[in-house]
């Protein structure tokens, strides 16, 4: 299993390459997945989807330290 910063990692890749189109990239991803049998990727990719929608969400102001 992928470690959650390793998802948190690939999610902030993705929404940098395919900006507004990052959360569909991940389903899509899921999708295929799912279809050639692969059920870890899947889950690993809708992961990924999620971490995406959170980061989507955040507000400049949002983040403390």
């Amino acid at each position: 299993m992928i470690e959650d910063r390793e998802i948190w990692a690939c999610a902030n890749l993705i929404l940098y390459r395919y900006g507004d189109a990052a959360g569909l990239h991940a389903a899509q991803r899921a999708d295929e997945l799912l279809e050639a049998g692969d059920h870890e990727g899947c889950r690993t990719w809708i992961r990924i989807g999620k971490r995406i929608a959170e980061l989507e969400n955040i507000e400049p102001g949002d983040i403390t330290h």
